[in-house]
């Protein structure tokens, strides 16, 4: 297991830390979070020009082919700036859905314009009812006069009041939590029968509640190969874990350097509060948390790239796990160190703990992730 990043990762991560050093300051941030798209498109065209959008993509559809790995340093990035812009969900999970599912056929209509930026996917797969469980669906597919037809609901859909397009699990047999009877489809965003109710999560992220009524929609590939479908849904799912675990990694060393600055700059009683010995070892503490964070990332990413390795999945619930305790140890450490200044909307650091605090939650919390390697051993 290579735990180093070849010299193209370090150079596109390099590049787009520049980009985001230049275009999205933390005040840059905030006015977009308060914009009415709650993202901004100016700046997802920059990710685009730069080659993000393509990067995990086949280089038959416009891609570079990339995997988890390859993503890891960019979603590390992103999670440090805290970009709010649709990537996690059009590119990591929407178009890993499309690549794994479809035929050759859908993924040259589709997967180009993905790759260009132009085509935004959102991927619809948790429900009210799931609680983590990655196979309580209990949207329904049904065929009528040679038509497929969705009927269900679908809970924060990430970016899905401005996604062109759908990606949703559905079942066209069985019960929920069953492993059989699993289809995914696309659909037009704006096809009769799609109710969209847009919130806003914890850390500012755009999403919306769907509700399908007999809404028209394409298979992904063959809806009654439900062991293909359930593939293509574990690999989605895996990539979009060891990408948001690379995300924690970046809000966490944001939420780190700004305590490090905060403890050499704020001054009590004629020193710096970082002098206090008790600080120095909390800052120590929050320090081999990261790092342990960022090795972990990295067993995520190899994981997601060969999930039928031997002991892959339990590597993947092991990273989410270990990063999601840490992450919130980490960024609330950092705003304890900060005060009551930690806590303002105008500050950065506690909205690097809204950001964790977020992806803890996507694809199985700490609680989930223990059950799941309870149930491997």
């Amino acid at each position: 297991m290579n735990f180093e990043l070849n010299d193209e990762q370090l150079a596109l991560r390099d590049s787009l830390a520049r980009l985001l050093g230049d275009v999205y300051g933390f005040e840059k941030r905030r006015a977009i979070a308060a914009s009415a798209t709650g993202w901004s498109l100016p700046a997802w065209q920059q990710l685009a020009a730069l080659g993000l959008t393509a990067l995990p993509l086949p280089q038959a559809h416009g891609g570079f082919g990339g995997g988890a790995a390859d993503l890891m340093p960019v979603m590390q990035e992103l999670g440090k700036a805290l970009v709010l812009e649709p990537f996690l969900s059009s590119i990591v999970l929407g178009a890993t859905a499309v690549r794994l599912a479809a035929d050759e056929v859908l993924q040259v209509q589709l997967l180009p314009d993905v790759a260009s930026g132009e085509l935004r996917l959102a991927w619809a797969h948790d429900e009210e009812a799931a609680r983590h469980a990655p196979l309580w669906i209990e949207t329904r597919a049904r065929q009528q006069d040679g038509q497929w037809l969705l009927d269900g609901a679908k809970c924060n859909v990430l970016h899905a009041p401005s996604a062109h397009r759908f990606v949703v699990s559905a079942r066209t047999a069985g019960e929920p939590g069953d492993a059989h009877g699993v289809a995914l489809f696309h659909v037009d965003a704006r096809a009769a029968g799609i109710a969209c109710r847009a919130h806003r999560l914890v850390d500012d992220t755009p999403a919306g509640e769907l509700r399908f009524n007999a809404a028209r929609a394409q298979p992904l590939g063959d809806p009654h190969d439900g062991a293909a479908a359930l593939r293509a849904l574990e690999g989605t799912l895996a990539m979009g874990t060891a990408a948001v675990c690379a995300d924690a990694v970046g809000a966490m060393e944001t939420a780190y350097a700004l305590a490090i600055d905060y403890l050499g700059t704020r001054r009590q009683f004629g020193r710096a509060i970082g002098e206090n010995q008790a600080l120095r070892h909390r800052a120590a503490e929050m320090l081999v948390a990261l790092e342990m964070s960022r090795s972990m990332a990295m067993v995520a990413a190899v994981a997601a790239d060969d999930l039928d390795a031997p002991g892959a999945r339990a590597d993947l619930a092991r990273a989410k796990l270990v990063i999601g305790r840490h992450a919130r140890a980490v960024c609330h450490a950092a705003v304890q160190l900060h005060g009551g200044i930690g806590m303002t909307e105008e500050y950065a650091v506690g909205h690097c703990l809204r950001r964790v605090t977020l992806i803890d939650q996507l694809f199985g919390d700490v609680e989930a992730q223990a059950m799941r390697l309870a149930a491997m051993a």
